[in-house]
């Protein structure tokens, strides 16, 4: 059975912390994740079915709490994303293939 959080200080941030790399992580991890249940939540009536409802069973009503529970039970992990490719090159190449046009004429 769910208990009552009645303040910020569940879950522990300590325990939060361990969950990421940076508290910079656990603050974009934890307000993207509260936007998409706060978008769960507006958009119930509607019957569109697009967001992905809360992980967690919570007692909380704030979606930045239901988020941090969520994070704290590894429901709800961060993935760096890779780095873009370089597009230098291509724009190196434009330019090669401007300048062999422009030495044709």
């Amino acid at each position: 059975m769910p208990t009552r959080h009645n303040t910020m200080m569940n879950p522990p941030i300590e325990e939060l912390l361990s969950k990421v790399d940076s508290k910079f992580t656990l603050v974009t991890l934890g307000s993207m994740r509260a936007r998409q249940i706060n978008s769960y939540f507006n958009q119930l009536g509607e019957g569109l079915g697009s967001a992905v409802p809360p992980q967690v069973t919570s007692l909380a009503r704030k979606p930045l709490s239901i988020a941090f529970e969520e994070i704290a039970a590894d429901k709800i992990i961060g993935v760096v994303p890779e780095p873009a490719p370089e597009v230098e090159v291509v724009a190196d190449e434009a330019d090669d293939a401007g300048d062999a046009e422009t030495d044709t004429e």
